[in-house]
């Protein structure tokens, strides 16, 4: 651990490197890790620092009043010197480099991944604009360091709107753009989806990309159960009330997994037929309308059985 530090109200910043002081490996803009922090739980971050930095890997953590042991351990238990684990870095939320204009989008603690967008961008050349949504400007985080970035130009920082306002804002920054521009938002899920609701009318769903913090809450979707034939030829029942990833452990048959929420996408597995029910926030929506690929930790099935491929 080379820093841990206070980061605006609620935010603590963590600077880490490797014990054995060798490189990470490059990762791009956008990406998260997993983070095993002191009482075992893991959690994804997404990773803020500049990607070419390869030296040490920078992420925030927001204290979460609901925290399950993740957040608060890591504020609480985490100092200077300690040691974690981290996986390698994965990305679900990448730049589209073949766009002619960027809009980065983010409230809150969602500003994380938009800040690594930011470096990367502004070390290209590329044109991008960064909408930064915060309640109250002198407690937010990483304000001092957007207004001395290279970029501060690109930066403009929306203090304390009330939610009317926000999408008035949202509709000047959104409405007039075009289909070779492309938009990033992370943030409060309501957030996202007035940035994504507002895009669409004038851009592709292609255009709009948005990144998830918290899981889908799914425990009120009806679920029926189904089965899984597996490129191995073996057919398991899934109950309604276990997941695809569970049934397999079971049967001594383990699918890589992280966050068991549908997030990271740790759990992705090619479909080869069948007709999944998605009920992640790791594919994007190109990817569950093709349905060749499905989160085993949380989806479902609208067919009788799906046939996955082991990887």
């Amino acid at each position: 651990m080379v820093e841990v530090r206070d980061e605006g109200q609620g935010v603590k910043l963590f600077r880490v490197q490797r014990t054995d002081r060798r490189a990470f490996e490059e990762f791009t803009a956008g990406a998260h890790v997993d983070v095993t922090g002191p009482t075992g739980v893991t959690r994804q971050y997404s990773l803020c620092g500049p990607p070419k930095d390869r030296t040490r890997m920078t992420f925030a953590v927001k204290r979460e009043a609901s925290s399950r042991g993740g957040s608060v351990a890591l504020h609480d238990r985490v100092v200077a010197g300690d040691e974690l684990t981290l996986s390698a870095p994965r990305n679900l939320f990448p730049l589209q480099l073949r766009a002619a204009h960027h809009v980065l989008v983010g409230a809150g603690i969602g500003i994380t991944p938009l800040l690594s967008m930011a470096h990367e961008l502004h070390r290209l050349g590329r044109a991008f604009a960064l909408h930064y949504f915060v309640r109250d400007a002198s407690t937010a985080a990483f304000l001092p360091q957007l207004r001395a970035a290279p970029f501060a130009a690109a930066v403009t920082v929306h203090d304390g709107l009330a939610r009317a306002a926000q999408g008035e804002v949202l509709e000047g920054v959104l409405g007039r753009l075009g289909e070779d521009e492309h938009v990033y938002t992370c943030g409060p899920g309501g957030f996202m989806d007035r940035v994504v609701e507002i895009g669409a009318r004038t851009l592709p769903a292609d255009n709009l990309h948005r990144e998830h913090f918290t899981a889908r809450d799914v425990s009120g979707l009806a679920s029926d159960a189904f089965e899984v034939e597996l490129d191995t030829g073996e057919v398991f029942e899934v109950p309604a009330d276990r997941s695809i990833v569970e049934v397999l452990a079971a049967h001594g048959i383990d699918v890589d997994t992280s966050c068991r929420e549908g997030i990271c996408g740790t759990c992705v597995l090619p479909v080869l037929s069948g007709v999944p029910d998605h009920r992640d926030h790791c594919l994007t929506a190109r990817e569950k309308a093709a349905n060749d690929q499905m989160a085993t930790c949380v989806s479902r099935s609208r067919s009788a059985r799906l046939v996955l491929e082991l990887e």
